[in-house]
């Protein structure tokens, strides 16, 4: 074949199969809202396209019977490679994007553990330092006899409270370790809200604030550990007498509708700052809206790690829970599945 042939099949070829490349790129330029998979899809179109332009541009060089063969050949190559093609496009787009999910999995993780050390470090401290303080205090000489048994009660309720936080800490490592194991049977839920009422009866009474039920008349049954969901209902009965001040009252009811059973602790408290409502069950977050303030240092005063440690479990039941202010006061709230009858 003659070089001005040969250079010519080139130049018809590139002048058939560039413009395609352009435009694929233009497409996957201004189609950036796509999927993944599409736009992989195109990428693979692009010099397929490009390769049967060139080829049928430089086709008038070719006797016809090589014509004929070498685009039955591409034709049957194509037919096979591009199915194959877009279901490895899809296979590998649906890798990146479970890739990246596992990635962003990972940094959430990592900065929820970096705010719970941080908390831990801050939170233990505190109780620790009281501890101390009197230890040394009675140790010296310095505190009067007829004040020791005060400053022993103290370093109790500050053992008490270290002893929470531990236990909260554990549970909270286990929730972010998916390690959470539970016996699920059968439960009732007005037998788990009548526990709820006697742990925290006494508190409240203290406290000054007014702890009622209200229940339904058919029992509310669902399918979960009592003792998990106990201690979901009292953290968030703890959350709204430490915040609804003296004299008001925090409400426990459950019961069922079209989407499932419910469990909703109501209290006439200071409520949450808008700006908190969505972080409220983030790990070590405290709101804006602080405890109400109490003269009776041996009331609980919590770990910080109540209301995420409700989440996680509510989670492990396939449920759901949400805050959100009422009038007077704020509302937790949380959704299970309904147990089947039997």
């Amino acid at each position: 074949m003659p070089s001005t042939d040969l250079w010519e099949i080139v130049g018809i070829a590139l002048a058939c199969s560039v413009p395609v490349v352009v435009l694929g790129g233009i497409v996957i330029r201004v189609a950036r809202s796509w999927s993944l998979t599409l736009s992989m899809i195109v990428l693979i179109l692009i010099p397929t396209l490009a390769t049967f332009t060139g080829f049928l541009g430089a086709g008038v060089f070719m006797a016809s019977e090589w014509f004929e063969r070498i685009a039955v050949v591409l034709v049957i190559v194509s037919v096979v490679t591009i199915p194959a093609a877009i279901m490895l496009a899809r296979y590998q787009a649906r890798r990146m994007v479970w890739e990246q999910e596992i990635r962003e999995s990972e940094q959430a993780a990592e900065q929820s553990r970096r705010r719970l050390v941080a908390f831990v470090s801050h939170d233990l401290r505190t109780p620790l330092a009281g501890i101390r303080a009197v230890a040394e205090a009675i140790a010296d000489g310095v505190v009067a006899d007829d004040e020791v048994r005060d400053h022993a009660k103290h370093i109790e309720h500050e053992t008490i409270r270290l002893a929470e936080m531990v236990d909260d800490l554990f549970e909270m490592s286990k929730i972010n370790a998916g390690a959470v194991q539970m016996n699920y049977d059968r439960v009732a839920l007005d037998e788990v809200v009548d526990d709820v009422l006697a742990a925290h009866r006494i508190a409240a009474e203290r406290a000054g604030v007014v702890l009622r039920a209200d229940l339904p008349v058919e029992p509310v049954r669902v399918i979960g550990s009592d003792r998990a969901l106990v201690r979901v209902l009292s953290n968030f009965v703890a959350n709204a007498i430490a915040h609804t001040p003296s004299g008001g009252t925090v409400e426990l009811a459950i019961g069922a509708d079209e989407r499932g059973a419910w469990a909703r602790v109501d209290d006439t408290g200071v409520g949450i700052d808008e700006a908190d409502l969505t972080r409220v069950f983030d790990i070590a977050y405290r709101g804006s809206n602080g405890r109400v303030p109490r003269s009776d240092s041996s009331l609980p005063s919590g770990s910080g790690l109540g209301l995420a440690i409700a989440a996680g479990l509510v989670q492990a039941h396939h449920g759901t829970v949400s805050a959100y202010n009422l009038g007077t006061g704020a509302r937790f709230e949380v959704r299970l599945p309904l147990a089947g009858e039997e």
